[in-house]
């Protein structure tokens, strides 16, 4: 803990008296006080892409993470279980924590409270020297500062020592300001301090209470005018630190009111809290049939490095220290191909990995190689070496780290440097994953046979997709002799592949069933491009894949089977856009001609657009033959209708099938098509309401 506080209200000129103060409106007053505070963080205003990588939205949300990771550093070490994030109606973002709330004594190198050292030096902070983080997100003392920098107004308040302690900024600057009776706004008079600061009190805390309280208003002067705080990654920020912090209670609540997110109608309120750390996570993450139950890996390692450190004189003296490495990883394999690595350092995001992910890696492979050696003979692995994408394949894993003074790539911390880690994170996870597939208990040895087999059947898999690639010859992407005899095609611009029912529900089956099964090895083999982890989206012989089917429930059930292969082992091709529904017309409207004119034939596309038809032809005073003609199915149809309606590239309409969200994609063909019934009877019954009979051809 830092001591708590001698004066009331500290200052960086003695005890607490009246600063002399410019007024605002003299823009020409400017004192050595200014420039000592400014001069840093002017740097940040003229380069604040070094800093946090942009100017729009994504780098405004990396100021986000800046203040945030400093309450959860808070969290991280104990201090603190509960942080709030508001996303107020004035465009402001505010940050609580109840941690011990940023010291407001003097620092003695500056004489500054700790507060406006925080806020206003760069390379400045509770985490250099490891006096009071043992490991913490934040490293270089600049996120604060640089927040600071970029923010129109930035207000902080600490409770501390039972007293509550205020200091505002603008643009990096301190003072106060003089704001109206309807709230804290950046357009308020401002008054800089000029020959010293002052840290407020404002109130009394409540004896034991103790907490930071950050309020900023980006400056719109930096970031471009679209730029805005993104709800969805704010929250999907929040439920991933809540599962790398177990315990850590974290609130988000959106009082904007903008169209489109969830608090549209008024404030909006989500609440994360997992204990289960990042087991859980991986649970989460996870949405494919399990192989294996999620194994955790723990472990840690020492290493020496030498860094400066300041001596006695103010001099930065070469020395050598030990730090340790704590490593913590959970991974899953399961029946799919898609590989998930999520890695931390210190709960920080490194999303383009870094050393601690290397090491993962070489010592996956490092291992599984070792042990299918071992077991060659019963796995029937051949002398054929795996490689890392057939032990990467299905694989849901979480991996973090925690060291003192880790070493990022940058100030957006997207890549650990530390170069040590590598070689301590691929000893722990080598030790314990060998430890697992060799194990001799019942439960731990199934599992590892069955993921032994998987991997094994990986590679295999591999091999044969490279040899058929490397003897495939074919003049060019329509030229093959080995196309099924069903397809229907002209050269020009257009096939047809007719299919025979309901093909197999791939999302069940085994990749061997699916395979097995005529109709979906069919649309591989016409598609031409290979399926699952080998699919190679250039070498795919069609622009457009269109889906035609009946426009009732059991063509829709179609549909539905159809996309589900194309997603499950084609996804690259729906990622695309390439992949569509044909939209075929429900109603055949023949309306009269006058006197000697030909009839009109309108086709119609819901019973809407049909009521809408008829209304139209009654106010003309237009006749149609009835009985209408009402399509069922395509089979309803001649050859020149379905050619006029859906063929024709002049005439037809189409849907494109998007992926909005790749995750949520997951978790809903796992609903509508996977092997547990439970969750899909509650979501049949809760539907049922909606269901139009007419419908139902019955």
């Amino acid at each position: 803990m830092v001591p708590p506080q001698k004066s009331a209200t500290p200052t960086s000129a003695g005890p607490a008296k009246s600063p002399g103060r410019r007024p605002a409106a003299d823009p020409g007053a400017y004192s050595a006080r200014h420039l000592s505070v400014l001069e840093g963080l002017e740097a940040v205003r003229k380069r604040p892409g070094m800093y946090i990588g942009s100017t729009d939205s994504r780098g405004l949300m990396h100021c986000l993470w800046e203040i945030i990771d400093n309450s959860v550093d808070e969290a991280l070490g104990g201090f603190a279980k509960d942080i709030r994030i508001v996303l107020h109606a004035d465009g402001s973002v505010e940050v609580c924590d109840d941690g011990r709330g940023i010291p407001v004594d003097a620092e003695p190198k500056t004489g500054l409270s700790g507060v406006e050292v925080v806020f206003t030096k760069l390379h400045a902070g509770g985490k250099f020297g490891g006096s009071s983080y043992a490991a913490s997100g934040g490293l270089h003392g600049v996120g604060a500062s640089v927040v600071n920098a970029l923010s129109a107004r930035l207000d902080v308040e600490v409770d501390r020592g039972g007293k509550t302690y205020a200091m505002s900024f603008r643009r990096g600057e301190p003072g106060t300001y003089d704001d109206p009776a309807s709230g804290p706004t950046p357009d308020a008079p401002f008054a800089p301090f000029t020959e010293g600061s002052e840290l407020r009190v404002v109130g009394k805390a409540k004896r034991g209470v103790t907490g930071t309280r950050v309020r900023y208003w980006a400056d719109r002067q930096i970031f471009i005018s679209d730029a805005g705080f993104s709800y969805d990654e704010l929250v999907t920020r929040a439920r991933q630190t809540s599962f790398l912090v177990p315990g850590l209670r974290l609130t988000v609540r959106d009082e904007r009111g903008l169209p489109g997110t969830p608090g549209e109608s008024g404030p909006y309120e989500e609440v994360f809290q997992h204990d289960g750390g990042i087991t859980e996570f991986v649970e989460h993450l996870a949405h494919d049939p399990a192989v294996t139950d999620v194994w955790r890996l723990q472990g840690s390692g020492t290493f020496t490095e030498t860094v400066p450190v300041l001596d006695a004189m103010g001099h930065l003296e070469p020395t050598e220290v030990e730090r340790e490495c704590v490593v913590d990883a959970a991974l899953r394999w399961g029946t799919g191909y898609d590989t998930e690595v999520r890695t931390f350092v210190n709960i920080i995001a490194t999303p383009k990995g870094g050393t601690h992910l290397a090491g993962f890696e070489t010592a996956l492979l490092k291992t599984f190689r070792k042990v299918v050696e071992a077991n060659a003979r019963r796995l029937k692995a051949g002398n054929d070496k795996l490689e890392k994408d057939d032990v990467l394949a299905g694989l849901t894993a979480v991996l973090t780290v925690r060291l003192h003074e880790s070493q990022f790539e940058g100030q957006t911390k997207e890549v650990l440097g530390t170069s040590a880690v590598r070689g301590i994170v691929s000893r722990v996870v080598e030790r314990e994953l060998s430890s697992l597939l060799t194990s001799t208990k019942r439960g731990e040895k199934q599992q590892a046979n069955q993921l032994l087999e998987k991997v094994v059947s990986e590679m295999k898999s591999r091999i044969s997709a490279r040899l058929h690639k490397e003897t495939q010859r074919r003049k060019n992407a329509l030229e093959t002799s080995s196309l099924p005899a069903k397809l229907a095609r002209s050269s020009d611009y257009q096939a047809l592949l007719p299919i025979r029912g309901k093909i197999l529900n791939v999302q069940k089956a085994s990749v061997t069933d699916m395979l097995k099964n005529a109709e979906c090895a069919a649309i591989i083999q016409v598609v031409g491009a290979g399926s699952g982890r080998t699919f190679d989206l250039e070498a795919a012989r069609y622009g457009k894949v269109i889906i035609l089917a009946d426009a009732d429930v059991d063509g829709a059930h179609i549909r539905t089977l159809l996309l589900t292969l194309f997603f499950r082992y084609m996804r690259p091709l729906v990622e695309a856009g390439r992949v569509y529904a044909a939209v075929p017309p429900l109603h055949r409207v023949e309306i009269i001609g006058a006197g000697r004119s030909k009839n009109e034939t309108v086709y119609t596309y819901s019973e809407k657009e049909l009521t809408t038809l008829l209304k139209q032809l009654e106010r003309k005073g237009k006749r149609y033959s009835e009985p209408i003609q009402r399509y069922k199915g395509l089979g309803e149809m001649d050859a020149d209708q379905l050619a006029e309606t859906t063929m024709d590239r002049r005439h037809r309409t189409l849907r494109r099938i998007t992926i909005q969200d790749a995750e949520q994609a997951e978790r809903v063909f796992e609903l509508l098509m996977g092997n547990d019934v439970a969750p899909r009877k509650d979501f049949i019954v809760a539907g049922a309401h909606e269901l139009d009979r007419e419908r139902i051809d019955a």
